[in-house]
C-alpha cells in the first residue's frame, strides 16, 4: 500500500512537470476536459474500492493501476495548465506599454534597496490611464530611481532620489510598464520565469518628473505585517551593522539568515560560498529551520513535563511537535517562504500529524507527499535548482540511512555519522551541482565539515536571538568572522573549484543516479558500478565547428553587444555587453556562465570601443580568462588596458585595432577594416572608432562564408570603408549601432549584401533601436533580420549559413513574453 501511494504521488508530479515543458498553452477546454475524465476515473475507483472490490488493488490488476497513475498524472497536467491559463490572462495590454498610467495600491513586499534606488512589489487596486480606468495586472514589479540611474528604460526628468517607503503602505504612483522581458541565453537564468513564478506579469518604474503627479503615500494598511516586520528587522540589522565598520562583510550574511534577505549579500561573497560550496547556509535552509523546531521541541518536552495534568491532556512529545512545527512554520513565513522552507515544513507537518495519529510511514512514502504538496502549491518550482537540490539531498540522506550493524559507541559515533551524512550528501549531489551550475567544490566537503555546525548551532542561534536582544547579533557577526577568513582561503587555493561544460539532462540523470548509487548501504561491487555512470557527466565534450569553420553565437545581453566568435581550437569575444549596475554587468551575468557552459577558453577579447554598453562586462570576462590578450581602440591608460597590462608585468598583451590588422586561427581569416591609424590622432566621438573585424572562413566548393562586425560606426564611418576598397561582402552582418538612424546606410547595405543580420537591443529601450525605418531599408534590400529582443540568443555557423538558431524558439516555453514583432512573425 505504502509502494502504491507513492506510486500516486510520484504520477502527480510527472503530470505537472510535462506540462512545464508545454512551448504554448493548450486551450482551457481541453485541461478542463482532461481534468474531468481523470477526477471521473479516480472517483469510479475509490467507489468500487468502497463499495468492497478490493481485487482492483490486487497485484495481477497492473493494468489498472497504470491507468489510475496515468489518471494523476492528467490530473495535475490539467490543474497545472488551468492555473497557468487563470496568469495568463491577468497580462499587460501591448497597447498600455509607454504608457504614463496613476496607479494606486499596496507595498506588498519588502523593498529592496540599492545604489540607484529601490525596487518593490506593488499590488495594484486602482489604474487609471488618461482619466479612465484601466486594467493591468493585479502585481507588478517596480523601480524608484534616482539621478545616478543610467538603466535603458528611464528619462532623464526622475526625481534626485525615492522616498523611503514600508511593507503595508498604501501608495499612488505615475509609473511606465512592460511586459516581463528577460534575456534569454543557452544555459542562462529565466528570469521571465522567475517573474512568472511570483505572479508578476509587468515590470515598470516610478515617474515623478516636473511634468508627472508627485508619489502620494496615502496611509499605513497593515494588511502584510509579516513583511512589515521582516523590513522593520532588516533595517535594524542594517543600522547596528553600518556601526561596526570593522565587520561589514558578515552583517549581511547575518540578515539573510534572520529574514531571507540574499541580497544582503553582495556578489563577491557569494562566489566564495559558491566556491566553497557553502552557499546553502548563507540563507534560510531546511536544515535551519528543522534545528529551530528540534530546540522549541526540547524546550517545551522539558517545561510541559513539569505539570502532570499538562501531561495528562497532551503526552509531552505530541506537544513538544506541535510547538516545534508552529514555530518551524513561523520562521518559514518570517524568512520568506522560500522553496527550502516550503519543502521543510511539508515534511515535519507530515511528520508530526502521523505522530499525532500514532502511525509510522515509510520515508520514502513522506517524502514523496512533501515533494507532491510543494509541486501542488507552486507547480513551476519544478524548473528551479533549489527544489532539486533540496530534494535530492534529502532522499538521499534517508536512502543512505544508518549502518544498523554500526557499534560504535557515544559521542565517536555522532561525528562520524556527521562526517558521514556530509560525504552522503556532497557525493549525491555533486552530478546534480555540476549538471544545473557547471561546477564542482572541491573543497566542500572539508568547507561543510565546519561551516554546518558553526552556522547552524552558533551563528543561526545569535542572529536570531538578536530579535530580542540585540546585542547577539554583534556575537553573531564576530562568530561570522572566523569562518569567513578560512573560507576566503579556501576559495583562493588553485583546485577549490573545478568548471565543466554543461552536459545535456540525459547524462545528468545518469550521473545522479551514479552518485546515488555510490553512497547507498550496499556492497562496494554492487556501489562501483556507479563510477560509469558519472563518466558521460564529468567527461562532456561540448562539439566545436570543424577547421577552417567558424560559429557565432550573439548573446542576449539586452542594450548592449556581445559576440563569441568560435574556431576549431581558438575563441573570440567581440564586445562584453553592458554594465546594468553597480554590483552587476554583463558579464558576470550572463557571459562568463555562458563561456563556463560551452566550455570556452578565450583567446583575445576585442572591445570595439570605450561606450558602456560595449565593455561593461569586461572586467569579469577578463577576470576569469586571464590567458586572454586584449585588442581594442580604447584610449592609453584605459582602466581595462592597465588590467590587462599588470596581470601580465608589462607584457604587451594589449593593442589598438586598426585596418590591416589580420590573423589566421585554424585555417579561419580575421581582419580588422577600420579605424585607420591615423584615426587615433584626431578628436573623434567614440563610435567612429569602433574596430570592424571581417571574419572568413576557409573556402568550401569555392565560396567564401564570412561575417562582419561593425560595433556602433554611422554613415562617416561607412563610407569610409567603402572608399577604402576592401571587400566588405558578408553572408552575416551585425547591424551597425544597435540599427540607429545614423547607420546602416542605402549604400552600405547594397556592398556588404548580406543575406542575414542581427540586432542586439534591449526591450523597450529608451533609444527606440532597431528604428522602423532603418529596418524597413533591410526589408527593402531582402535582407532578413534577427532582433535580440524576439530571437533571444542566436547562433550561426559557417558550415550552414542559411541557418540561424535562436534560443527564444528552442527553449520556448508559454511563460516567455512573445512581442508584438514577434507575433507578426509567428503569424506569417
Amino acid at each position: 500500500m505504502n509502494a502504491w501511494l507513492s506510486c500516486m504521488l510520484m504520477s502527480f508530479v510527472v503530470g505537472t512537470a510535462l506540462q512545464l515543458q508545454s512551448p504554448h498553452l493548450l486551450d482551457t477546454t481541453v485541461y478542463g476536459s482532461l481534468m474531468s475524465l481523470a477526477l471521473l476515473s479516480l472517483g469510479a475507483a475509490g467507489y468500487l474500492s468502497l463499495r468492497g472490490i478490493s481485487r482492483l488493488c490486487a497485484a495481477k490488476f497492473w493494468l489498472v493501476r497504470a491507468c489510475l497513475m496515468a489518471c494523476t498524472a492528467l490530473l495535475a497536467f490539467g490543474l497545472t495548465g488551468l492555473r497557468a491559463h487563470l496568469i495568463q490572462i491577468q497580462q499587460l495590454q501591448p497597447q498600455l506599454e509607454g504608457q504614463n498610467l496613476r496607479v494606486t495600491g499596496l507595498v506588498a513586499a519588502m523593498p529592496q534597496f540599492h545604489d540607484a534606488g529601490v525596487r518593490f512589489v506593488f499590488e495594484v487596486e486602482q489604474a487609471v490611464f488618461q482619466g479612465r480606468p484601466v486594467a493591468i495586472p493585479p502585481k507588478i514589479l517596480l523601480g524608484w530611481y534616482g539621478g545616478s540611474w543610467t538603466g535603458p528604460e528611464v528619462l532623464s526628468d526622475l526625481q534626485p532620489g525615492p522616498m523611503a517607503i514600508q511593507a503595508g503602505e498604501r501608495w499612488q504612483f505615475t509609473v511606465r510598464l512592460k511586459a516581463p522581458h528577460g534575456n534569454l541565453n543557452p544555459h542562462g537564468f529565466d528570469y521571465e520565469l522567475w517573474l512568472w513564478e511570483q505572479g508578476i506579469q509587468a515590470t515598470g518604474y516610478v515617474r515623478a518628473g516636473a511634468q508627472d503627479a508627485a508619489p502620494r503615500r496615502i496611509d499605513n494598511t497593515w494588511l502584510h505585517p509579516v513583511e512589515w516586520a521582516r523590513q522593520q528587522v532588516r533595517d535594524a540589522v542594517s543600522k547596528r551593522g553600518q556601526q561596526e565598520r570593522g565587520q561589514q562583510d558578515t552583517w549581511g550574511v547575518v540578515a539573510a539568515l534572520v529574514v531571507g534577505d540574499q541580497r544582503a549579500i553582495d556578489h563577491a561573497q557569494w562566489e566564495v560560498f559558491r566556491i566553497t560550496g557553502v552557499a546553502h547556509l548563507m540563507s534560510i535552509s531546511g536544515l535551519h529551520i528543522t534545528m529551530l523546531a528540534w530546540l522549541a521541541a526540547a524546550l517545551v518536552r522539558v517545561c510541559w513535563r513539569t505539570s502532570s495534568r499538562l501531561c495528562l491532556w497532551i503526552p509531552a512529545p505530541v506537544a513538544a511537535a506541535w510547538v516545534g512545527l508552529v514555530v518551524a512554520t513561523a520562521y518559514a513565513l518570517f524568512s520568506g517562504w522560500g522553496l527550502p522552507a516550503q519543502r521543510t515544513i511539508c515534511m515535519l507537518s507530515t511528520w508530526t500529524l502521523l505522530h499525532h495519529l500514532g502511525r509510522r510511514w515509510p520515508w520514502s512514502v513522506q517524502w514523496m507527499l512533501a515533494c507532491a504538496v510543494v509541486v501542488a502549491w507552486d507547480p513551476w518550482a519544478l524548473m528551479q535548482a533549489g527544489f532539486w537540490l533540496s530534494f535530492v539531498a534529502v532522499g538521499v540522506l534517508f536512502a543512505a540511512g544508518p549502518n544498523p550493524t554500526e557499534q560504535t559507541p557515544g559521542p565517536l559515533r555522532h561525528l562520524k555519522n556527521l562526517f558521514k551524512e556530509q560525504w552522503v550528501v556532497t557525493l549525491a549531489l555533486t552530478p546534480l551541482t555540476l549538471l544545473l551550475f557547471g561546477q564542482v567544490s572541491w573543497v566542500g566537503l572539508l568547507a561543510n565539515l565546519v561551516a554546518i555546525p558553526w552556522v547552524t548551532l552558533l551563528v543561526t542561534p545569535l542572529s536570531l536571538l538578536g530579535m530580542v536582544v540585540p546585542l547577539c547579533w554583534d556575537a553573531a557577526a564576530w562568530a561570522l568572522q572566523g569562518l569567513l577568513f578560512l573560507l576566503h582561503h579556501m576559495a583562493l587555493w588553485s583546485w577549490a573549484v573545478s568548471f565543466l561544460p554543461q552536459a545535456p539532462w540525459w547524462a545528468g540523470a545518469l550521473g545522479l543516479g551514479g552518485g546515488a548509487l555510490l553512497v547507498l548501504n550496499l556492497p562496494w561491487c554492487m556501489r562501483l558500478a556507479g563510477v560509469p555512470m558519472l563518466m558521460p557527466l564529468f567527461f562532456w565534450y561540448v562539439p566545436t565547428p570543424a577547421p577552417g569553420q567558424f560559429e557565432v553565437l550573439a548573446a542576449d545581453v539586452g542594450q548592449g553587444t556581445a559576440v563569441l566568435v568560435r574556431t576549431s581550437k581558438h575563441a573570440l569575444l567581440y564586445d562584453a555587453g553592458p554594465r546594468y549596475s553597480k554590483e552587476s554587468d554583463a558579464g558576470h551575468r550572463i557571459l562568463v556562465p555562458l563561456l563556463r557552459a560551452l566550455d570556452v577558453k578565450l583567446n583575445r577579447l576585442v572591445l570595439s570601443h570605450r561606450d558602456a554598453d560595449h565593455v561593461g562586462g569586461a572586467l569579469a570576462v577578463l577576470k576569469a580568462h586571464p590567458q586572454a590578450d586584449l585588442v581594442s581602440s580604447l584610449e592609453d591608460g584605459h582602466e581595462l588596458t592597465r588590467v590587462v597590462q599588470s596581470r601580465n608585468s608589462g607584457a604587451n598583451t594589449s593593442e589598438r585595432c586598426e585596418a590591416g590588422q589580420q590573423w589566421v586561427w585554424d585555417e579561419v581569416h580575421f581582419e580588422f577594416l577600420h579605424p585607420q591609424a591615423q584615426d587615433y590622432g584626431q578628436s573623434l566621438k567614440s563610435n567612429a572608432l569602433s574596430c570592424v573585424l571581417l571574419i572568413s572562413a576557409a573556402p568550401v566548393n569555392g565560396q567564401v562564408r564570412t561575417v562582419l562586425l561593425t560595433g556602433d560606426i554611422e554613415r562617416t564611418e561607412e563610407k569610409s570603408l567603402l572608399q577604402s576598397g576592401a571587400s566588405l561582402q558578408s553572408h552575416l552582418l551585425l547591424v551597425p549601432h544597435h540599427g540607429s538612424k545614423t547607420s546602416s546606410s542605402r549604400a552600405f547595405l547594397e556592398a556588404v549584401q548580406p543575406e542575414q543580420a542581427f540586432v542586439q537591443a534591449g526591450y523597450r529601450n529608451r533609444f527606440g533601436h532597431p528604428r522602423p525605418d532603418v529596418m524597413m531599408r533591410y526589408e527593402t534590400q531582402g535582407i532578413r533580420v534577427y532582433q535580440s529582443v524576439w530571437c533571444g540568443a542566436s547562433t550561426w555557423r559557417s558550415v550552414t549559413p542559411a541557418l540561424m538558431q535562436c534560443a527564444r524558439d528552442e527553449q520556448r516555453r508559454y511563460w516567455h513574453h512573445v512581442s508584438p514583432i514577434e507575433s507578426r512573425d509567428i503569424d506569417k
